[in-house]
């Protein structure tokens, strides 16, 4: 079974590269909110997998993903974000 280190790792990376940004773009964009990081330390933390939730939602808000749909099926997790869905409301307001 994959981590899931490596889950994160790889919805992070297909993120970036759907949206053509480089781990430079990356740190730019980062930079700009004020988050201090270089591209260097982004490519550490992506090739690990080993990053904080803080620093995954960082980057998903500043490439602008707006929404993440995880599904479980059995032992192969699949993993998709889009920017454009609309959040369904549930009708028992959970």
């Amino acid at each position: 079974m994959i981590s899931w280190g490596d889950k994160a790792k790889r919805l992070l990376k297909s993120e970036l590269i759907k949206r053509g940004i480089s781990n430079a773009d990356l740190a730019l964009m980062l930079n700009e909110l004020g988050v201090e990081e270089t591209k260097a330390s982004i490519d550490s933390k992506i090739s690990r997998g080993s990053f904080s939730a803080t620093f995954f939602l960082q980057c998903l808000t500043v490439i602008g993903c707006c929404k993440l749909e995880i599904e479980d099926y059995g032992d192969t997790m699949l993993l998709a974000a889009d920017n454009n869905v609309e959040y369904k409301n549930s009708s028992n307001g959970k």
